[in-house]
């Protein structure tokens, strides 16, 4: 078993899914930062102030200052502003991985294509056409 193991561990496919993990974390962290820091001012600018974190709605009927004061005193609540973020968070994300896939589906088929193919030119004929041509001559 520990030999499998070993042999799993091994394999490319593996230690290029734990570098995915990483740089996955790492860019989570820079998109909840471009979310939160650049994408929520402008859209509280143009919503007159509204910032998306904050809105929530709590079951009990409780009436709470902010998300995390409704979450201390234990009242379930809709964080809405959240998933709002969360769904911006997605599209972000989903956006950039698709313009990284593009670039490199077009960097893969650059790689691919043929190299321009010279235009043949024309030699005269071969040392066999020549004799054959000889030969039909003499035959005449």
């Amino acid at each position: 078993m520990i030999q499998e193991f070993k042999d799993f561990i091994a394999k490319g496919n593996v230690m290029d899914m734990a570098v995915g993990i990483i740089v996955g974390a790492a860019f989570t962290a820079i998109v909840t930062s471009l979310v939160g820091d650049i994408i929520n001012p402008i859209i509280a600018l143009f919503t007159g102030g509204i910032d998306f974190s904050g809105w929530f709605y709590a079951l009990d009927g409780g009436d709470y200052a902010s998300l995390q004061a409704a979450k201390d005193a234990g009242a379930p609540v809709f964080a809405i502003g959240s998933f709002i973020m969360a769904v911006i968070n997605f599209f972000i994300i989903a956006f950039v991985v698709f313009m990284l896939v593009k670039m490199v589906n077009r960097i893969r088929s650059a790689a691919e294509k043929p190299d321009e193919v010279a235009p043949e030119v024309k030699t005269g004929p071969s040392q066999l056409d020549i004799l054959i041509e000889i030969r039909d001559a003499l035959k005449r």
